[in-house]
């Protein structure tokens, strides 16, 4: 069994990555935005960026800095299939991952006009912000002392691989399909 992590900056092309894996090579699909969305919703709080966030910061803290990736992995060793867990984001969850037999922690990234775009196009709850507040919430996201808080710069500088998603989706699924060759040649 095959576990992928992915991390990245704020519109890249995470979930497009996710679409190719789900579509194209029958990967079960895990998202930390979902199980976060929905624990918003227990809780009956409105769902945005920031608490997005808040929620994510709060379970870590109480939980542990791996908790809702441990939740999702262990779905997904029920499940047995090949499985991609999305928005990882802390390097604690990145840690705990690394002790499973099977993990390969895949980054990307994009030029920050051209991720805003996408956001914009992408049009989520999240994504209706001016580009200088997209940069402040990326800026947020980047760096923390705290393993139990958002560190996507150390979370892409620890990544087993990156891509670089500045052209077209058919070049971002190349991309995703040479290194899912990698990994399967690695791991067999």
């Amino acid at each position: 069994m095959i576990v992928l992590g992915i991390t990245g900056t704020l519109g890249a092309g995470k979930g497009t990555v996710v679409e190719y894996l789900v579509d194209k090579q029958s990967f079960r699909h895990y998202s930390v935005r979902d199980f976060l969305r929905d624990e918003l919703m227990r809780r009956n709080m409105p769902v945005n960026r920031d608490t997005l966030t808040a929620i994510a910061n709060t379970l870590r803290a109480k939980y542990g800095p791996a908790y809702i990736i441990e939740e999702l992995f262990a779905e997904a060793v029920k499940d047995g299939r090949d499985a991609v867990i999305e928005s990882i984001r802390a390097p604690g969850e990145i840690d705990s991952l690394r002790r499973h037999p099977g993990f390969y922690l895949l980054a990307v990234d994009a030029d920050p006009r051209i991720r805003f775009q996408r956001i914009r196009k992408r049009n989520s709850e999240t994504d209706q912000v001016s580009y200088q507040v997209f940069l402040s919430n990326e800026e947020r996201e980047m760096h923390a002392s705290d393993p139990n808080k958002q560190n996507l710069s150390a979370c892409i500088q620890v990544a087993d691989h990156v891509i670089t998603n500045n052209g077209t989706i058919e070049q971002l699924n190349r991309q995703t399909e040479t290194i899912l060759q990698r990994i399967k040649q690695s791991a067999g």
